[in-house]
């Protein structure tokens, strides 16, 4: 199978959005590895950055228009033989860090304390790549563990161009930091050639995504990228090597949980023809309920299944 490399500038990202309409950007096979290096940055950071910032982020924010969101998406790539009602696997081989800089930002009217911060903050963190560490002058070093926090297939067409801010049933920012390096993600087809994209790079990032952001930074990411014809989703999946992970998102907390229970219970009746009895009891007993994010307007929850459970 081909290796494929796709790096973010002009003519290669959209900004801020998801449409069924846009031309892909390159054409890969099932099977194809795609090695993609994204940009992640705000023109009112160029100034104190300086050299640190790439010249393809600079061309981006001068030359590309930003629509809906904040997010620079790189793609959409399509998937040759990928058709509506597949499934696109993507095995996320490795992440890592492109830069020694990112930003972290606290906005008015955002983040999980609004009323609490009502005001614009934002932080230039510097990023050690030996010790892969950062570090924004607080007295304290975070750990790096990248991963993209925004990535999927394009929307179903009726539903036109909408913002990268929320996840759905297509992916977009999903904010879940378990997808690093050896995760693996399902994602429901809508479309001919699934025209999947990924941006959103984060150094690192704690559950709930508290105060708006992550560490955002430019990422490499290696993605082996499946269509898969033997499966039907209605919603993103994802797996590490210990955990099944099953996803809920909606605007109340709440609900966001009963849907990825929901997904669940699901799960374990195709997985292991459980009744749905059993697989809420066990929900209960071994599944942890996680807060993925709190802050994308659309909130979601992550119930992490142990593999173990099965062995």
């Amino acid at each position: 199978m081909a290796t494929h490399e796709l790096i973010a500038k002009p003519d290669t990202v959209h900004w801020g959005f998801y449409d069924a309409s846009l031309e892909p950007v390159m054409r890969i096979r099932s099977g194809d590895t795609l090695e993609v290096h994204t940009e992640s940055g705000r023109e009112e950071y160029l100034a104190e950055l300086g050299t640190r910032a790439s010249q393809n982020l600079r061309d981006i924010i001068e030359q590309v228009p930003q629509e809906l969101g904040p997010h620079i998406m790189t793609g959409p790539v399509a998937v040759e033989g990928a058709q509506s009602g597949d499934v696109l696997e993507v095995r996320i081989h490795e992440v890592k860090t492109r830069y020694d800089w990112g930003y972290n930002a606290i906005r008015p009217m955002m983040g999980g304390l609004p009323e609490d911060f009502p005001y614009t903050r934002a932080v230039i963190v510097d990023l050690d790549l030996e010790a892969q560490t950062g570090d924004w002058g607080a007295g304290v070093k975070v750990p790096l563990r990248p991963y993209f926090g925004n990535f999927g297939v394009a929307p179903p067409p009726a539903v036109g161009r909408v913002g990268s801010y929320p996840p759905s049933a297509w992916g977009g920012n999903l904010d879940n930091k378990e997808l690093i390096s050896g995760s693996v993600a399902y994602f429901p087809i809508f479309n001919e050639g699934a025209l999947f994209s990924v941006g959103d790079g984060h150094g690192c990032q704690g559950d709930g995504e508290a105060c708006l952001t992550a560490i955002e930074t430019g990422l490499s990411g290696t993605m082996e990228i499946i269509v898969r014809k033997d499966l039907q989703l209605e919603n993103p999946r994802a797996e590490t090597d210990t955990h099944y992970i099953l996803m809920g998102f909606d605007p109340i907390l709440d609900n966001a949980a009963k849907m990825a229970l929901r997904e669940t219970i699901k799960f374990l009746g195709e997985l292991r023809g459980m009744s749905r009895d059993d697989a809420y009891t066990l929900c209960s007993l071994a599944v942890d309920l996680r807060i993925t994010q709190i802050v994308n307007g659309v909130k979601g929850v992550h119930a992490m299944l142990p593999k173990s459970l099965f062995a």
